[in-house]
């Protein structure tokens, strides 16, 4: 887990809801940051699938969506607005052979990337090891993710890129707790309610 001291930007890595954390929008919630600075913080919930199918909202994209192939709540912001992660297995290349990224991906970290869905999908369909759609995000102001840290009310670990197609979503925070090396991975076994305990 990482202090306060040592963060400069948490852009790629994972923020874990705390058991401590009361809102509803967060319960559990694993949330991969997009981008993280002086003026705030973005990112998507990575386990919150939702019952609509790619297909019936990014019909091309459909056949390029990992499993589940549904839409995942990716937060509470923008809800009507859609943003895609992919991973790029091994070094990325970009079409014309030259050492880069391919057109219409966005690298945010490691293999981890942004995909802009005004791209043709044909054109990144042989360079995506996986894709999964989000609709909205989540957002902090300048210093409220911050303040939120102080208080306990998140986890800050290490992004993994099978995080993002995670083919349970529902099982992320448990399974992300248990791969830490602390005390985090005792949280893992915190029940769904502590006053059935």
């Amino acid at each position: 887990m990482l202090t306060m001291t040592e963060v400069s930007s948490l852009t790629g890595r994972l923020l874990v809801a705390s058991p401590a954390l009361a809102d509803p929008n967060f319960d559990r919630a694993v949330v991969l940051l997009l981008d993280h600075d002086e003026e705030g913080t973005l990112g998507v919930v990575l386990n919150r699938p939702t019952p609509v199918g790619v297909g019936d909202v990014l019909e091309p994209w459909a056949t390029l969506a990992g499993a589940p192939p549904v839409v995942f709540q990716g937060g509470p912001v923008s809800l009507d607005s859609a943003l895609a992660l992919a991973v790029v297995p091994g070094e990325a290349r970009s079409r014309d052979g030259e050492d880069g990224e391919p057109l219409g991906w966005r690298r945010v970290h490691g293999a981890i990337g942004l995909v802009d869905l005004e791209a043709p999908p044909e054109l990144l369909a042989a360079e995506l090891g996986s894709l999964r759609i989000f609709a909205g995000y989540a957002g902090w102001g300048p210093g409220q993710l911050e303040d939120e840290l102080v208080e306990g009310a998140w986890y800050v670990v290490e992004s993994e890129p099978g995080d993002v197609s995670a083919p349970d979503p529902e099982q992320l925070w448990r399974s992300v707790l248990r791969r830490q090396r602390s005390e985090l991975a005792m949280v893992a076994t915190y029940p769904d309610d502590p006053s059935l305990n």
